[in-house]
């Protein structure tokens, strides 16, 4: 039985490539929306189970379900080794390596002894809850917002570096002003009550006395404002930017890369045919 299941397997590997990996046919969509369906229930378990009065009623049923859960992950994780040309390509991506993260903690749990690692095994189960990343994968909009992150990085990071020098000079300023009577007793903990403030959060732990002080204050939150919008207009821009170029749900079957152009007949990554 198993070698004509292998066989049949073998046969439609190309169907469930395109079933398992692509969402642009009736069977692709359907599967990720069980999927979906799964990993939604998977972390509901996971958080009921945190309760200890559920645990206590139904730990039993818990621990069924998570292993149920965790044995259709596998196979699915199996699956998506075995449909693509370069399964190492795909155990090092992002979502290989989510999913390897979100099965294993429940194996490894099977080689610990109960009696004096049960604090460890307790850590690896919460490893689990990275199972929600794999939502991502089927956000239609996730890979257009990771391409805008990826375009608009260089820009994000002058804008971060400005602020850190923002920040530091403010910090240093509120230093000399206020001095360590009012609280400010270093120069690291001007800069950290200046980034407190420039991003509009305010703990209220430490505040500047002094009118010189609170003016600086004044200027630093105004300014706090004006900078967030920064940032959401640099990803918007590019945002805006790749929504003029529509991306396919197209998967290179060699390398499991995703984003490509619906009109693209290569893969951007490895240049297999798609």
């Amino acid at each position: 039985m198993l070698p004509t299941l292998f066989t049949a397997l073998k046969k439609n590997r190309a169907r469930i490539h395109e079933i398992i990996y692509e969402a642009d046919t009736r069977a692709g969509k359907a599967f990720d929306v069980a999927l979906l369906i799964a990993i939604l229930a998977s972390v509901l378990v996971i958080m009921l189970d945190s309760v200890r009065a559920l645990q206590e009623m139904f730990h039993l049923g818990f621990v069924i379900l998570e292993w149920v859960f965790t044995i259709l992950f596998t196979l699915e994780y199996a699956l998506r080794l075995w449909c693509v040309n370069r399964p190492i390509k795909y155990v090092f991506s992002f979502y290989g390596l989510v999913d390897l993260i979100s099965v294993l903690p429940t194996w490894a749990g099977l080689f610990f002894p109960q009696a004096h690692y049960l604090l460890s095994v307790r850590v690896l189960r919460m490893l689990r809850i990275f199972r929600i990343f794999k939502l991502a994968n089927y956000l239609t909009q996730a890979e257009v917002l990771k391409q805008a992150l990826i375009e608009s990085r260089r820009k994000i990071t002058v804008f971060l570096i400005t602020v850190i020098t923002i920040a530091v000079i403010v910090g240093s300023l509120i230093y000399i002003i206020e001095g360590e009577e009012n609280g400010f007793t270093s120069i690291p903990r001007g800069i950290y009550w200046s980034i407190v403030t420039l991003t509009t959060v305010g703990y209220g732990d430490i505040a500047p006395k002094t009118g010189l002080g609170q003016a600086l204050a004044s200027i630093v939150m105004v300014m706090g404002y004006a900078i967030i919008a920064v940032p959401t207009g640099i990803v918007t821009a590019e945002l805006t930017q790749l929504k003029l170029k529509k991306i396919s749900t197209q998967v290179c079957p060699s390398c499991a890369a995703e984003g490509h152009d619906t009109d693209a007949k290569f893969c951007k990554d490895c240049g297999s045919k798609l």
